[in-house]
This record gives C-alpha cells, sequence and structure tokens, in this order.
C-alpha cells in the first residue's frame, strides 16, 4: 500500500509580528471505490492509507457481507491498479454474501434513514450486545491514551481517530482518517480480518462527536462500549439503548458524561 497520506505546501504564518513563509504538512483526501463482488456499494472520501481494512469494516457495517467469509481483498478490479491510482478497492467472498444495494451518492455523515426507522432496521440484522459494564476509569482515559497514538493528527491537525481499547486500558488499534466515519471502518476491519469480531471485550473510542453512525457500526461489531470526545446526538443515545451498549461523550481530562449504562445480564 501507498504511504501518501500528507502533502508539503508553503503557508505564511501570520502573526502581530508580521508574516513568514513556512512549510506546512496538509492530509490527502482522496475518493474510494468500494465495490463487493465486482459490484460498486459505495464511494467515499478518505486518507489513502489501510484502504483494504476501510472496504471491509464498511461491508460489515452496512451488513452486506451476511456473514459471508472475506476471502480476498485487493486494488482495483477490471485493470491495474496504478491506472485507478489505488482508489479502488474490491472485496470478494466469491458469490457467498448477497447481492449488494448500491448507497447511492458518496459516503457522508448521515445514514440516510430516519429516527425509529433506522434503529428498527438494526434491530431486525443485529443481537443486543451481551458483556460486562465497560470500567468508566478505563473510557474517562481514552482520549489522553489514543492521542499519543496519533502521527497523522499531531502532523496536521486535520484527521479524526478511532481506536479498540481493551477493559485494561490498553489500545489494540488506532486508525487515523479525514472521515470519522472511515476512521471507525477501518478499525472493525482490521479486527474482522484478524477474527476478532464481535469485539465484546472492547469500547471503541472515536474524535469528534458520537452520531448514530458510530454507534451503528460499534454495534455491528459488538462493541461493548463507545467514548467519544464530543458530544452524541439523541438518535445516537436511543441506538445505543436499543444495542444494550454504554455510550458516553466529552470524554476530558479524565472526565465524561456517561448518556447509556449496560445493563447487568
Amino acid at each position: 500500500m501507498r504511504s501518501g497520506r500528507t502533502q508539503q505546501v508553503l503557508t505564511a504564518r501570520w502573526g502581530p509580528g508580521g508574516s513568514t513563509r513556512v512549510p506546512d504538512d496538509l492530509i490527502v483526501e482522496e475518493p474510494l471505490a468500494i465495490r463487493l463482488d465486482g459490484a460498486l456499494v459505495a464511494t467515499t472520501m478518505r486518507t489513502p492509507g489501510h484502504d483494504f481494512e476501510l472496504a471491509v469494516g464498511f461491508c460489515h457495517a452496512e451488513g452486506l457481507l451476511a456473514d459471508a467469509p472475506v476471502r480476498t481483498v485487493r486494488y482495483c478490479a477490471t485493470g491495474s491498479a496504478v491506472d485507478s491510482e489505488f482508489n479502488v478497492v474490491t472485496v470478494e467472498t466469491g458469490g457467498a454474501a448477497p447481492e449488494p444495494r448500491p448507497r447511492l451518492g458518496s459516503v457522508g455523515s448521515s445514514c440516510g434513514l430516519c429516527g425509529r426507522e433506522a434503529i428498527d432496521e438494526l434491530c431486525a440484522r443485529l443481537v443486543r450486545v451481551d458483556a460486562p459494564p465497560f470500567p468508566f476509569a478505563v473510557l474517562a482515559t481514552a482520549p489522553d491514551v489514543v492521542r499519543a497514538a496519533q502521527p497523522l493528527f499531531a502532523r496536521t491537525g486535520a484527521v479524526h481517530a478511532a481506536a479498540a481499547i481493551t477493559r485494561e486500558g490498553t489500545v489494540s488499534h488506532v486508525r487515523e482518517d479525514i472521515g470519522r466515519h472511515n476512521a471507525v471502518d477501518k478499525v472493525v476491519g482490521r479486527l474482522h480480518l484478524d477474527g476478532s469480531l464481535p469485539a465484546s471485550a472492547l469500547a471503541l473510542f472515536v474524535s469528534g462527536r458520537a452520531s448514530f453512525e458510530m454507534v451503528q457500526k460499534a454495534w455491528a461489531a459488538g462493541f461493548a462500549a463507545v467514548v467519544a470526545v464530543s458530544a452524541p446526538s439523541a438518535l445516537a443515545v436511543d441506538t445505543a439503548r436499543a444495542a444494550g451498549i454504554t455510550l458516553a461523550g466529552f470524554a476530558r481530562d479524565g472526565r465524561m458524561n456517561v448518556y447509556v449504562e449496560q445493563e447487568m445480564s
């Protein structure tokens, strides 16, 4: 895989004493077409890197795999990866997955459904997460632990992060991307390829807010908890409650707001 994730440009840094010309690292943003068994299912703007994980994670979260095993993941589908500039990834199940229904347009931060209909659809295909309550002390310190493993953010200040965290507070996987949902898909894709789903022994950390889509992806992956730096949406809270997932927000400086607590089974 290529590593062209940042691009250096010359910028004018202005302050009270005037301006100086200095180099600055900018994050690279390019489209990725995701195909399942040759059929286009989505196009997303992403930071190049961990593209196979992103494609597998997206297909898993959307229920497109339907428990079919992933046989191979590769760049392009009809020609050279170089010709497509490494911006097309095909996930192959050998036809074991149902014929995919493409999502029109680019993937954004909205699921395309609304309210109760969205939760009902998830309840129809996903089971409630069955896991012991996640330690609050681990969730509250997650941002500080993950920040040390965010090299792209340190260089550019322009990417989001997602991470899988153990009950002992160890970060097992961190992925960065210009899109929050892409970062989560990369983490889920890595766990899927490692055979580590459902992730009931792990919590999912997300930078930024906890939207419906973040909780949806966490539920599909079987995470026990979701912790975010910012606030959740009302629909995210309702979804976490339906999933049986602990949901916390505003995790900063060892404190957080807990919006949904797991119930003891």
